[in-house]
């Protein structure tokens, strides 16, 4: 097979197709089941980095031992918004997912506004993943005996040259395929995973025998209900900063053009993946919780010194000096690594994909429907995420250290902006088939509607909270981190939305087709038929073995190979 880059025509793309169909982008179809779906959804929310960054924030924002109350409460809006992911991939799997579908429910330009949405999600997260796999990375190394090197984990410089060559490695392995992608998330989730259990099971035994911090505590069933909190100082900020923690799931629906089953498989994998991080957060919160207790001293998680990672924090009193403890905390630094590096690398993934499928309809330059003939990745989409990601991490580091970590609340917005749109959406685009029966109604409907609700109100209080100008205090200095007078956690979130607007109207001038509705027209429930899934050359082990599905171009046939139109059984060849 040749080497190098095809580009999907958008034109014969762009309007054909029926519901429930794949439009074909020359992607590797067949590769992901239902196991590596979940997988690769799971590793995108990289369970143990994203407790690490932000179960600290949530008990300093006033939620306290109701830390896992508010991890509970966050987890109802998600669920809300994965159905909706659900339903309207059932009708149109697209690896455009929000912008495919905002389009077709709402127009070109709700549409484009949320592929942006995920785009500056993922470029804004991108810099707090590889600020953290930065500094692990010499925290891991310094852990491994070269005690050195763990003093490199606290310079801003070393940190960010080791994150910028972790964005540049994972952009690489996401540049060779989805499969080498998904094989390397199956160790490192599963890895992950059974650290987390197993350090929280061992925080737990220590609590009950009276092993733990003094400031221990026993769990009470009181934690899992927010009795007590104000709403809008405490619970909306906290939930938008907790919203952050499930975030990713949606990456195994963005995806959907490479699973077995298009329409079905993404769905499920999206759905399955929310109630293993509930699990997986419930079980975590709880026990960290428990054994540091939320003081704001030493260890406590109330400590503002312990918000950035709250489990370097707790380490070294939960494992001890032994060598055993030495191996804990090897384990849990190579935990949190893994987690940072592998969703850096996920992260990338439904970025590409959003920008190929907006590319293909012309809602960006089609140089990001550029397909590589042999690994049928999108080459420009994927290099130009992971060059985007370098640059706005340096400018964010410059800008300022604090900044980092506080991206998650800002992240957040642009989380509950695409994920609202989302549910939105798939109440408008079913509108006139909701009443076809009660099923409909509810999952089609009104779980939809009451998700974006949600998240518009919790967006609406965030928003209001993350501008006040001493939201965020800089650890180095102790002023405030504003921009133009404002918080700049929200001045960047609102910023990216802003400078969304701009880009779009810049694009409508130079290239309108989209934007008068030539590529992807609007249209309502024209559900005909579930998804048909495509094919693999070979495939992870819950894939199947298939077909190999060829682009309409026949850009990726292999020489002198020959394509077989399953319809007609008419036969193809390039040249012929």
């Amino acid at each position: 097979m040749t080497t190098g880059d095809t580009k999907v025509d958008p034109g014969s793309t762009g309007s054909s197709g029926t519901a429930g169909s794949v439009d074909s982008k020359g992607l590797k179809g067949g590769s992901l089941g239902l196991l590596s779906s979940v997988v690769v959804g799971m590793a995108s929310t990289a369970p143990a980095y994203s407790l690490a960054a932000v179960l600290g924030l949530i008990v300093a924002s006033g939620a306290g031992v109701k830390a896992a109350s508010i991890v509970l409460l966050a987890f109802i809006p998600i669920y809300l918004i994965a159905v909706a992911y659900q339903e309207l991939n059932k009708a149109e799997p697209d690896c455009g997912t929000t912008f495919t579908w905002a389009s077709r429910a709402f127009g070109p330009l709700v549409g484009w506004m949320g592929g942006w949405g995920i785009i500056a999600a993922d470029v804004i997260v991108m810099a707090n993943l590889a600020q953290i796999a930065g500094a692990y990375s010499f925290t891991f190394v310094g852990d491994l005996g070269w005690t050195s090197a763990a003093d490199l984990a606290s310079s801003t410089l070393w940190s960010t040259v080791a994150g910028v060559i972790w964005i540049v490695v994972m952009t690489y392995i996401c540049y060779r395929g989805i499969e080498v992608s998904a094989r390397l998330q199956y160790f490192l989730l599963g890895f992950e995973v059974i650290i987390l259990v197993v350090i929280s099971i061992y925080a737990l035994i220590k609590v009950y025998t009276s092993n733990a911090l003094p400031e221990s505590i026993h769990p009470s069933l009181a934690w899992f209900w927010p009795a007590g909190l104000d709403f809008g100082t405490v619970v909306a900020p906290a939930i938008l900063i907790a919203i952050f923690i499930y975030w990713g799931w949606d990456t195994a629906v963005a995806c959907n053009e490479e699973s077995d089953d298009p329409g079905t498989t993404p769905g499920k994998a999206a759905v399955l993946s929310t109630f293993l991080l509930l699990a997986t957060y419930a079980i975590v919160t709880v026990a960290v919780v428990a054994f540091a207790g939320v003081g704001e001293t030493d260890a406590g998680l109330g400590n503002p010194a312990n918000s950035a990672d709250v489990f370097s924090a707790i380490g070294p009193a939960l494992f001890g000096d032994s060598v055993i403890g030495h191996i804990g905390l090897l384990a849990l630094s190579a935990t949190i690594l893994t987690s940072a590096s592998a969703s850096t690398q996920t992260t990338i993934l439904p970025t590409a994909r959003t920008t190929l499928s907006m590319g293909v309809y012309k809602a960006l330059p089609t140089s990001f429907a550029k397909i590589h003939r042999k690994y049928l990745t999108p080459t420009v989409s994927t290099v130009v995420m992971g060059a985007v990601s370098i640059f706005f991490y340096v400018l964010f580091t410059l800008i300022s250290s604090s900044l980092l970590l506080a991206l998650i609340g800002s992240v957040g917005l642009m989380i509950a902006f695409y994920y609202g749109m989302t549910g939105y959406a798939c109440v408008w685009y079913y509108r006139k088939t909701l009443t076809k029966n009660a099923r409909d109604l509810v999952m089609r409907g009104v779980v939809p509607l009451l998700g974006a609700i949600m998240l518009t109100v919790v967006f609406a209080y965030g928003l209001i909270s993350y501008s006040k100008p001493d939201y965020l205090v800089d650890e180095a200095t102790g002023e405030n981190v504003t921009i133009l007078g404002f918080g700049a956690v929200a001045v960047v979130g609102i910023g990216a939305l802003v400078l969304g607007v701009i880009m779009m109207f810049v694009w409508w001038a130079m290239s309108p087709g989209f934007f008068k509705g030539q590529t992807l027209e609007r249209r309502s429930d024209l559900l005909l038929e579930p998804a048909i899934g495509a094919g693999a050359y070979f495939g992870l082990p819950d894939s199947g073995d298939m077909p190999t599905v060829i682009a309409p171009d026949l850009s990726n046939l292999p020489t002198g190979g020959i394509a077989i139109d399953p319809t007609t059984g008419e036969e193809f060849s390039k040249g012929g």
